[in-house]
């Protein structure tokens, strides 16, 4: 099994920052890229950025590309995603998953572990 916690969501106005912390544990046996997605109530969870730890390849959604930064500590196993100029739009809860590689990435069907989701609020 593997467990993720996040850590680092919180209110900000437009035009800050934060980043959010997932820390990974467990067998990783059946890992192979993780990512941060997010969700707003009534509308389907979706990808933001997603790596493969294995080689550092990562992606991003157009929303959020040149604003905010995915990366992986594999000395602490820890997922961060820094996130800049955020907008209210940026509103939502966000989780970290983790699986193996099957289907496209953003593909949330193919993460088979799920943290408990950090909330970030930007106010315009």
């Amino acid at each position: 099994q593997v467990q993720l916690v996040e850590s680092g969501g919180g209110s900000v106005q437009a035009g800050g920052s934060l980043r959010l912390s997932c820390e990974i544990s467990g067998n990783m046996y059946n890992v192979d890229r993780m990512g941060w997605f997010r969700q707003v109530p009534g509308k389907e969870r979706e990808g933001v950025a997603v790596i493969y730890p294995g080689d550092g390849d990562t992606y991003y959604d157009d929303s959020v590309q040149r604003r905010f930064t995915l990366s992986y500590d594999n000395t602490k196993n820890t997922l961060y995603l820094q996130m800049k100029s955020l907008k209210p739009e940026d509103t939502a809860m966000y989780y970290c998953g983790a699986g193996r590689a099957h289907g496209g990435i953003w593909y949330v069907e193919s993460y088979t572990y799920w943290g408990q989701g950090t909330q970030v609020t930007v106010s315009s």
